[in-house]
């Protein structure tokens, strides 16, 4: 469908697009009877406003920040979150808001240095995608800026967030792997790193504890350091049946370093992943994973924070959004 432009309208009311352009904006030179013919027909015809105009009127960049730590977007990173930034720039487009992302690095968090698209003045309200440190977030809340967190939680500072049901969907995956006869079963993930990688480890440990399987301290093993970076997983002396990981990037670098030992994967060892992202497929076996969806967090991230613009004692807690177990070929069934 074609943009309809100022000139657009211009041609059906016989007037100058100076003219429509002085209305949309609210100048002076155009009677208020024209102006509301300008308008009304820019309505009728789906002409988008120019954000400058509205900015002038209302006081409004109609631009949401999109705030993410560099560790996340990297090649050695995850590009889960490329994928969920683009689904958060599709649902703003939606509502008529642009997205902005400004990618912070571990220096800027450490420096405690504002976003420069907060500093400059450029957004309505921000979403901060992933989790960053404490004293971080904290300085950006204390801008008094419409905030949601999107994918993280920080249980000590009441901001509004939009999180996947990691809990729940551990607990499920470890119970599968339960029900296919493992008792041996390890978890991947640096607790301390990130709230959704906690999460994911208590539902692992709480579907162990239901079916009076002892928690093994030693098949806990740390992925990355508390900063976030990935580190060399250490096998331990003893190994399990089968491996939960917190996401099927560390679940795919695992199997890779299995096959490397020697193991064969899921005739030896079972791995399971969380997200049901492009390593859930690009591995081999294909994994059995947690599927997030991204859409829904998305578009209740900004449902969230387009009402925290507009209504300043607006509201949401803490939305958790379902998931659903995709079963693949990466686990073994083995008898007791």
């Amino acid at each position: 469908m074609k943009n309809v432009t100022m000139k657009d309208i211009a041609q059906r009311l016989n007037i100058s697009t100076v003219t429509v352009s002085k209305a949309l904006s609210d100048k002076d030179g155009v009677s208020e009877e024209l102006k509301d013919r300008i308008k009304k027909l820019s309505e009728e015809m789906g002409y988008r406003y120019n954000t400058l105009a509205k900015n002038m009127k209302e006081g409004k960049s109609y631009n949401v920040g999109i705030i993410v730590a560099d560790r996340f977007i990297r090649d050695d990173g995850d590009a889960f979150y490329l994928k969920m930034y683009q689904s958060v720039i599709k649902a703003l487009s939606k509502v008529d808001y642009y997205g902005i992302m400004e990618i912070i690095t571990r220096d800027t968090e450490k420096k405690l240095l504002l976003p420069n698209v907060i500093q400059n003045n450029k957004v309505d309200g921000v979403i901060i995608l992933g989790q960053m440190s404490f004293d971080y977030v904290s300085l950006i809340n204390s801008m008094a800026i419409p905030l949601v967190f999107l994918d993280f939680y920080d249980e000590l500072l009441e901001i509004d967030s939009v999180v996947s049901d990691s809990f729940y969907g551990s607990f499920i995956m470890t119970n599968h792997l339960i029900a296919q006869g493992h008792k041996d079963i390890a978890f991947v993930g640096n607790i301390l790193s990130t709230s959704s990688i906690l999460d994911r480890y208590l539902g692992y440990y709480k579907s162990l504890l239901s079916n009076g399987i002892n928690l093994r301290e030693e098949w806990v093993l740390a992925d990355r350091s508390e900063d976030g970076s990935y580190i060399n997983i250490e096998f331990p002396e003893k190994m399990p049946t089968a491996f939960v990981c917190n996401n099927d990037g560390v679940a795919y670098l695992l199997i890779n370093k299995l096959k490397k030992k020697g193991y064969k994967v899921p005739e030896d060892i079972s791995v399971v992943g969380f997200d049901n992202y492009i390593y859930a497929t690009l591995s081999s076996p294909k994994l059995t994973t947690v599927e997030v969806d991204i859409q829904a967090m998305s578009e209740q991230a900004v449902e969230a924070i387009i009402s925290k613009i507009e209504r300043e004692n607006y509201r949401i807690g803490r939305v958790v959004i379902n998931g659903k177990l995709i079963i693949r070929d990466s686990v073994k069934r083995i008898s007791n």
